[in-house]
C-alpha cells in the first residue's frame, strides 16, 4: 500500500530583529507587511501577536501578483490574480479587532480583466492605475470593458496581447499620483521581443515624454520615488539602487542574492522581496554569476534594507514549497492583519452595513 505523501512544507524564518523592527516600522504604531507568490498562488500577512511573535495568515488566490495599497487611505489595497483584480478593504474601526485581528481585509470588489499580467498598481483615492504587462501599457478600469489603456511606450505601435517589451513596474509622482516613470525589460515591438535582451536592453522611461531616462540597465523592477529620490530594482544583477535623474546613471546600494522583485518603502526602509531560480530564469544573467562567484544559492526572503546605509539589516526567510515571491506592501498602523478568501464561509458572515443617512 503507497503511504500518503507529507503536506508540502512551508516555513517562515526571521532574523534576530526582524519583529522589533516591524513593531517600530514607521513610528510607535508600527506597520505590518503583506506579500504575494504567484507559484503558490497565496497572500501573506506579516505581522505581530500581542506577545511580540509573528503572526503569519494566507489566502489562497490563483496567479496573485501585484499589489497596491491606496496611499490616500491605508485601510485599502488592491490585488491583481489570474484574471481579475480585487480591491480589499478592512473593515474594522480603528481599536475594533477580530478574533485578536486589528484588521479585517475584505475582498469587497473584483473587476474582471481577464489575463493581462497585472504588475504593478497604484492607487489614491480612485480608480487605481496598473501595469498591463501582457498589453504593453499603462491601464486604469472601465466599466464596460476589461480595462481602459491609458500609456504605451513610444516604440509600441499598438495594444497587442504580446508582451512586447515587458513593461512592468510603474512610479508614481505628485498629488494626484500620476504615472511618472516606468520600467521596461527591453525596447522592442515583437511578441516576447524583450526575452533576447535580458542582460542589458532594460530601460527607465519617462512618462510625460515618452524619452529613456536611463538606459542599458538588467530586467528593472520596481521604481519607486521616495524622497525625491528614484529607486529601482535590477533584477537581472541581483542590485536594489538609485536612479540619478539627470545623467541616467545606476547607483547600487546593495547586492541581494535572489531574483528581486517587489519593493515598498516607509521612511528609510525598503522591503524588497527575493526569490530562487526557477529553469532559465538566471541563464545569461549577471546575477547568477555573482552567486557563482560567491558560492552562494538564491534564496526565497524578504529583505529589509536601510536605505541610509544600504545594509540588509533584517530578513524573513521562506523556505519550502514557497520559492518564489512577486510583489510586497507595506501596510502602515495595522499590527496584525488578516483578510477573508473564498475557500471558507467566514465571508458570508462578516457584513458590515454602511449608517444610514
Amino acid at each position: 500500500m503507497t503511504e500518503p505523501s507529507a503536506e508540502p512544507r512551508l516555513e517562515l524564518r526571521a532574523s534576530r530583529l526582524f519583529a522589533a523592527w516591524l513593531a517600530d516600522a514607521g513610528g510607535e504604531q508600527g506597520a505590518s507587511l503583506a506579500f504575494t507568490t504567484y507559484q503558490a498562488g497565496k497572500l501573506f500577512f506579516i505581522g505581530l501577536q500581542p506577545d511580540g511573535r509573528l503572526s503569519v495568515f494566507e489566502r489562497t488566490f490563483s496567479r496573485c501578483m501585484g499589489l497596491g495599497v491606496d496611499t490616500t487611505d491605508p485601510s485599502t489595497f488592491y490585488m491583481s490574480s489570474l484574471y481579475q483584480l480585487w480591491k480589499f478593504q478592512n473593515f474594522l474601526d480603528p481599536g475594533q479587532t477580530h478574533q485578536g485581528y486589528d484588521a479585517v481585509y475584505v475582498p469587497v470588489t473584483g473587476h474582471t480583466t481577464g489575463d493581462i499580467d497585472v504588475h504593478d498598481i497604484h492607487a489614491a483615492g480612485k480608480a487605481p492605475v496598473f501595469v498591463a504587462t501582457r498589453f504593453n501599457c499603462l491601464a486604469t478600469l472601465d466599466e464596460r470593458h476589461s480595462f481602459r489603456p491609458l500609456w504605451r511606450p513610444p516604440f509600441i505601435d499598438r495594444i497587442a496581447a504580446e508582451d512586447r517589451c515587458h513593461l512592468n513596474g510603474m512610479a508614481m509622482a505628485g498629488r494626484g499620483a500620476l504615472p511618472k516613470y516606468v520600467t521596461c525589460v527591453s525596447r522592442t515591438n515583437l511578441a516576447d521581443g524583450w526575452r533576447e535582451h535580458r542582460r542589458e536592453g532594460g530601460l527607465v522611461l519617462d512618462v510625460a515624454s515618452g524619452e529613456p531616462v536611463a538606459t542599458g540597465l538588467s530586467m528593472p523592477h520596481s521604481p519607486r520615488l521616495h524622497q525625491n529620490r528614484l529607486f529601482i530594482l535590477q533584477s537581472g544583477t541581483g542590485e536594489f539602487g538609485e536612479i540619478d535623474r539627470k545623467s541616467g546613471a545606476f547607483t547600487p546600494l546593495c547586492f541581494l542574492p535572489g531574483f528581486a522583485r517587489g519593493l515598498s518603502i516607509l521612511g528609510d526602509y525598503a522591503v524588497i522581496g527575493i526569490s530562487k531560480a526557477r529553469e532559465g530564469t538566471f541563464e545569461g544573467l549577471a546575477l547568477n554569476e555573482r552567486l557563482a562567484r560567491e558560492g552562494v544559492r538564491a534564496k526565497c526572503a524578504l529583505m529589509v534594507v536601510n536605505l541610509k546605509t544600504g545594509d540588509l539589516e533584517h530578513s524573513l526567510d521562506v523556505e519550502g514549497v514557497v520559492e518564489e515571491l512577486y510583489d510586497v506592501a507595506i501596510l502602515p498602523g495595522m499590527r496584525r492583519p488578516m483578510a477573508l478568501g473564498f475557500k471558507t464561509n467566514e465571508i458570508r458572515f462578516m457584513v458590515r452595513p454602511a449608517e444610514q443617512s
